[in-house]
């Protein structure tokens, strides 16, 4: 299984229109936990401003958390102005399918972007969409991530080294 995504960026505010278009990417499903919101599960305004500026471009925006606190959830999708499915269970298909159901789209018009390998970006290719790593907001890391972290690292090297250019697409 290829557990490289098909691009890296720093943070889900650099992600842009252009870059999306270029790879025929309608709509986004979203991971939320160090990736829209930080250990204190706040969100900045810049990503507030982002996901403003997307949808106002006709970006599909969905939230696609493992997360089981669905007041987190809810006030994060009311905040953005869309939809969400929690506890997913990535890297299952399921969450996958019903978000690109939701969305209405191909799942090759479809791009999960998250900070971890293990969930969303194996979830993405098992379910043929196109994954966008981040790095993770914070450090600071939840107890079942944590263990994870050391190995993603010496992935993410790897990934920073193939890195194609200044567009962030891997070779």
């Amino acid at each position: 299984m290829n557990i490289y995504p098909d691009a890296y960026f720093r943070k889900v505010e650099d992600i842009n229109i252009e870059f999306l278009n270029k790879n025929k990417i309608k709509a986004l499903l979203l991971d939320v936990d160090n990736t829209l919101v930080d250990h204190t599960k706040k969100m900045t305004e810049s990503v507030k401003k982002w996901a403003k500026e997307l949808k106002g471009q006709g970006v599909k925006l969905y939230i696609l958390s493992n997360t089981n606190d669905k007041e987190k959830i809810i006030r994060i999708s009311k905040e953005l102005g869309i939809q969400y499915h929690n506890f997913a269970m990535k890297p299952l298909k399921r969450g996958f399918k019903k978000g690109q159901k939701d969305l209405n789209e191909k799942s090759e018009n479809i791009a999960i972007v998250g900070d971890q390998i293990f969930t969303d970006v194996i979830g993405g290719k098992r379910s043929k969409m196109y994954t966008i790593l981040v790095d993770p907001i914070n450090k600071k890391d939840f107890w079942y991530t944590k263990w994870k972290r050391p190995i993603e690292n010496r992935i993410k090297e790897k990934i920073k080294n193939r890195i194609k250019g200044e567009n962030n697409v891997l070779q």
